[in-house]
């Protein structure tokens, strides 16, 4: 008799995914929750095709798994599996900002969206997107937005948004300490 494989421990409930955008998906891959477990599955190598990822080793991350899973109706973390390898070949984020503003209405921020070089093409970036957009709507979001150089608004539009105002950043100096905070 196999051994059956334990439940994953999940950022969130499966049932948030909509059950259409997990149709769309090509077969032999699956999109779920983030797992205290994905370290292992490569999370941070897919998002290194975004930015600098600096890896502060598996205690660190799931660490902060744990942190942002404190906080109930606030992030919702996914990524999308290739059942083959168990490796993650995308990845994306939106937390959710409580406001002061619209009756105390919440907004839901897109962050990190990434697919790996090699399953790119293949309509992954806009089913994360799909998901991510129902769920920040299905938590009563009044709005979702995210932010994107101007090489990829043409996705973005494609996944039904559109450009709006100006997206201003300041980068912190380079830290030789902790933050104090």
């Amino acid at each position: 008799m196999a051994a059956t494989e334990p439940a994953l421990d999940l950022m969130f409930s499966q049932d948030l995914i909509p059950a259409e955008v997990v149709k769309q998906l090509p077969p032999g891959l699956t999109i779920r929750p983030m797992a205290s477990t994905d370290y292992k599955r490569g999370h941070l190598s897919v998002l290194s095709v975004l930015s600098v990822v600096n890896d502060l080793g598996e205690d660190a991350w799931v660490a902060q798994f744990y942190a942002m899973r404190a906080l109930p109706n606030t992030y919702y973390s996914l990524v999308i599996v290739d059942q083959a390898t168990d490796k993650i070949v995308g990845v994306g984020t939106v937390f959710i900002e409580h406001k002061f503003l619209r009756g105390f209405g919440t907004v839901g921020h897109i962050e990190d969206i990434a697919v790996d070089k090699g399953q790119q093409g293949k309509k992954l970036g806009m089913r994360i997107i799909q998901a991510l957009t129902h769920i920040s709507e299905n938590s009563g979001c009044y709005k979702t937005i995210l932010n994107c150089n101007d090489s990829n608004i043409p996705f973005y539009e494609k996944c039904g948004y559109a450009k709006k105002e100006i997206e201003m950043a300041k980068y912190a100096p380079e830290r030789t300490h902790s933050p104090k905070l």
